[in-house]
């Protein structure tokens, strides 16, 4: 008999030696991982699983059934065994018991999807790929912010200091972004957008026992998203063009005694308007107009009543810090960013009719006012952000 090939030997001993053709996953597998991925999203976002529960967003309720269906099918737990990192498909039916007088496909019909006539959950048309899906989740999880005016002078403010070389913009790469910067008066470029982290929730720990807390962040597209600060930190680790808005560094902005070769680079002063305008005649001991001048202060003040960025009326200063070697212009950037959290939108007619808003005053506390100053004169301001609920300048960490 002829040698025989390796290949004929294992063939003459009714080894298959066709190579395995690898098979691509199936349009329903394809939705079966995309409706999974959906919950797995959910859970991110909430630190917990989806419930059901008329008290609940239609799309929790959703998920809560599609996770139930998941869980019921051996076919779905095999198809999502490895995409499964955090056990949702090994649990009980989660909450209470699924409402019978909300079937599956009449929570469907409330989202405006089309279900098969089969009653599989998973069996969904017109669902999106993934990529599609993965493409869209942050403009999906936006909505317009309806008081964007409130925040439209910071974004164009950033920007001017962007030009004007104050603030840099710092490539994230593969450095680390912790949570505690992603905190309140922090500025971060992601998805090609100015994002602006407004507000924070207090702490909490997730169903993974993990630290986390719900932020706000507005966008320059005068959007804004609620999401947890470990998904906006996903977020950040995603776009390899993201970059952190840096603060202008305070540096030795006041040196500690004058000098005889120190030039005196002018004056901080604070005052309090003498309007009669019922806000401002409540609030008046908070109310503050906080500048920096290089002329004397009572100059600056003469025609207070005449200037609408004086709100038309008289002033009282009740204090003033005189400045050595020092640039003004960068130090009163600096002051109105720190206390940016505190400033009053007012608005004031000038002698020709137009309005115009000051951006100078702000509801604060002089005590606040006074720690500043020292945290800007000790260097530290930078380690530390503005707390309007508490009145008070706190750790960035905290």
């Amino acid at each position: 008999m002829a040698d025989l090939s390796d290949l004929e030997l294992l063939s003459e001993l009714g080894v298959d030696t066709a190579p395995e053709v690898k098979r691509a996953l199936t349009p329903r597998q394809e939705r079966v991982i995309a409706g999974f991925e959906d919950i797995q999203r959910f859970v991110a976002e909430h630190g917990r699983v989806p419930q059901h529960g008329d008290d609940r967003d239609i799309f929790e309720r959703l998920y809560a059934v599609r996770l139930d269906q998941l869980r019921k099918q051996p076919e779905c737990r095999e198809i999502l065994a490895d995409l499964d990192m955090d056990g949702l498909l090994g649990g009980a039916p989660n909450g209470q018991d699924a409402p019978t007088d909300l079937a599956d496909d009449a929570l469907l019909s409330e989202l405006g999807i089309e279900a098969d006539p089969v009653s599989d959950i998973t069996q969904l048309r017109h669902v999106t790929s993934r990529a599609e899906k993965r493409a869209a989740e942050e403009i999906a999880n936006r909505e317009r912010c309806d008081d964007f005016e409130a925040f439209k002078a910071l974004f164009e403010q950033v920007q001017k200091d962007l030009k004007d070389g104050l603030r840099q913009t710092k490539a994230l790469g593969q450095s680390e972004v912790t949570l505690a910067e992603i905190q309140p008066g922090n500025f971060f470029i992601v998805g090609g957008q100015l994002a602006y982290i407004a507000g924070s929730t207090d702490a909490f720990v997730t169903q993974y026992e993990r630290n986390d807390r719900r932020v706000r962040v507005i966008y320059d597209n005068a959007t804004e998203a609620s999401v947890l600060s470990r998904s906006f930190q996903k977020a950040l680790y995603r776009d390899e063009t993201a970059r952190r808005v840096t603060e202008q560094s305070a540096g030795p902005l006041f040196g500690n005694t004058a000098e005889p070769d120190d030039l005196e680079s002018g004056t901080i002063y604070v005052l309090r308007s003498k309007s009669a305008h019922p806000y401002v005649e409540e609030h008046r001991q908070l109310i503050h107009k906080i500048g920096v001048t290089g002329q004397p202060v009572a100059s600056r003040i003469a025609n207070a009543r005449n200037d609408p960025t004086f709100l038309l009326a008289d002033v009282d200063v009740v204090a003033e810090y005189r400045l050595y070697n020092i640039n003004r212009t960068k130090l009163e950037g600096l002051i109105h960013r720190a206390l940016g959290p505190a400033r009053l939108d007012l608005s004031a007619g000038d002698r020709f009719g137009k309005t115009v808003q000051p951006r100078e005053w702000f509801l604060v506390p002089l005590d606040a006012i006074n720690e500043l100053v020292a945290k800007i004169s000790d260097g530290s301001v930078t380690d530390f952000h503005y707390d309007p609920e508490q009145a008070r300048f706190v750790p960035d960490n905290a």
